[in-house]
């Protein structure tokens, strides 16, 4: 886990609410880290996840403890992690409590490293002022979205800032049979990043200073 949250992770998610929806379930306010808000555990933190897990038999149970079970899990986390070390630190945390016999297997699935643009980052402040112009609305900023995106392969091997600009909203079913994108927020998708690009290629306003020419700062995203 990151040592503390970063102060400009924490700025930026101060005014930020998790929620799903008008008719989404309540979200458990125990779940998470103790000590952060939902928001600072979704976009600011680390957390272990049990997708799914099997013991005993259904169809036939026995008032018994089951001789096994199995869980697959999955880590999401932030920069300032160490990926390396999550199965280590798990043998650790059984071992000292007694569960030698549990054995983690990794699983056969790759993932990707974490990234965030810092939120004070100056193309940060550029693009929300850019979308501000176009929307008349103050952006929310998230330091990193709260899934798993290939991001590293910009901010990594091609060295670029990257800002992502999600077209959505909380009840788009996303992956799901009916996933879909309602026409408003379609508009304001493209009128975003009509926005975004027609700013970078507007010498009269000033853009950051980069080491770079940056050819393709920002990337869009549909559900």
């Amino acid at each position: 886990m990151p040592a503390q949250l970063p102060e400009a992770v924490r700025e930026a998610l101060a005014d930020i609410t998790v929620e799903g929806g008008s008719d989404a379930p309540p979200i458990d306010a125990g779940w998470g880290e103790p000590g952060l808000t939902p928001a600072e555990k979704v976009f600011g933190w680390s957390s272990f996840e049990v997708l799914a897990f099997k013991t005993g038999n259904p169809d036939a149970p026995v008032n018994a403890i089951p001789p096994r079970a199995l869980a697959h899990c999955q880590i999401r986390y932030v920069v300032g992690t160490d990926p390396g070390d999550f199965l280590p630190a798990l043998r650790r945390h059984l071992d000292a409590r007694g569960f030698p016999a549990v054995a983690i297997i990794p699983a056969d699935k790759g993932n990707f490293s974490a990234t965030r643009l810092d939120p004070d980052h100056p193309w940060v402040a550029w693009a929300a002022r850019s979308i501000e112009r176009t929307t008349g609305r103050k952006p929310a900023i998230l330091p990193n979205l709260g899934g798993s995106l290939p991001n590293d392969v910009f901010a990594e091997v091609l060295d670029l800032p990257t800002l992502w600009v999600p077209h959505s909203y909380a009840a788009c079913s996303q992956h799901a049979p009916d996933e879909h994108m309602l026409k408003p927020v379609a508009r304001q998708a493209l009128a975003v990043m009509a926005g975004l690009y027609w700013d970078l290629g507007d010498a009269a306003l000033p853009r950051p200073a980069t080491q770079k020419s940056l050819q393709r700062p920002f990337t869009s995203q549909s559900p």
